[in-house]
């Protein structure tokens, strides 16, 4: 089985110890599947047309997970450039079992006073997570929302990671968690 996963900081693991404690490498490990992740820090819905996209025909992917957006929200792209870039990215991969994963909850974190503070933050995401979700069922690709999973456990050791952005191991954990009954029942 091959598994490709396109997204940003959160795709590849950002703040975990190391990358087989990011969610997909957990995925892939339950699964017995062949990843390729080219998920990048900062990478927006432009990026990831321009440089992972580009990898669908090539990798063949058996499964395909998308996690984008917080980078086109704190980069002050549109709801409309947003909703754009999404339905390019979504078209593209249509014709495989896709599962969106929403952006998570990130307004306690906190960085997230220098986006905005808390309210707007929680505001945007929730805006984003509405585009994503409304793409990605119009389709009819599994959504999972980990908004509620990443709050579950904050105060926790390990849950944040030391950029006080990103999530930490307990929190990837979490997510793979309750992505991982959404994939099993698509693949």
């Amino acid at each position: 089985m091959k598994y490709l996963a396109l997204g940003d900081s959160y795709t590849i693991g950002t703040g975990a110890s190391d990358d087989a404690h990011a969610w997909p490498s957990i995925i892939a490990s339950r699964l017995g599947a062949d990843l390729t992740n080219p998920a990048v820090n900062g990478y927006t819905t432009e990026d990831l047309i321009r440089v992972e996209l580009p990898l669908v025909p090539i990798v063949d992917p058996d499964l395909v997970t998308v996690l984008i957006g917080v980078n086109d929200l704190v980069q002050g792209r549109s709801i409309d450039e947003y909703r754009h870039s999404l339905a390019t990215i979504y078209d593209a991969i249509e014709d495989r079992p896709v599962v969106a994963v929403s952006i998570p909850t990130w307004s306690y974190v906190p960085a997230a006073a220098s986006f905005g503070g808390a309210d707007q933050v929680a505001r945007k995401t929730e805006e984003f997570n509405d585009v994503a979700r409304g793409q990605a069922t119009a389709r009819g690709f599994a959504w999972v929302d980990i908004g509620p999973v990443s709050t579950s456990a904050i105060g926790s050791p390990g849950w944040i990671a030391s950029d006080d952005l990103h999530p930490g191991d307990a929190q990837y954990a979490a997510w793979a968690e309750v992505v991982w009954p959404v994939i099993r029942a698509r693949v």
